[in-house]
């Protein structure tokens, strides 16, 4: 009986913790073998706001030719941002609608 509690306990706990997000999962993969925690936090780091942090990941995913998409390119920029940098992103533009027909 108890073998089966902490059976069910330790899955349930498996579950509810949060998969990686594709960005951490790309990182992970493929950069963390050269990157440490400390290379995002030393003085002379070349991200400096947020169009570097995703220029320098663009620049290093093309000398390793991962042929990363441009959105996967956002998706680690953003998850080195959330974990280490904090810049500040620009917003999306906004559709702007055309004015609608007068109505008399």
């Amino acid at each position: 009986m108890a073998m089966t509690f902490a059976l069910a306990a330790g899955t349930s706990l498996a579950q509810s913790a949060a998969a990686p997000s594709r960005g951490q999962a790309l990182y992970e993969l493929h950069c963390i073998g050269c990157h440490t925690t400390q290379m995002h936090w030393r003085a002379n780091r070349r991200a400096t706001d947020w169009a570097s942090l995703r220029a320098q990941v663009r620049l290093w995913q093309g000398n390793n030719q991962l042929n990363w998409s441009d959105d996967d390119i956002d998706e680690v920029a953003r998850f080195l941002n959330e974990r280490f940098y904090r810049f500040k992103r620009p917003e999306r533009p906004v559709a702007v609608l055309p004015p609608a027909p007068a109505t008399r």
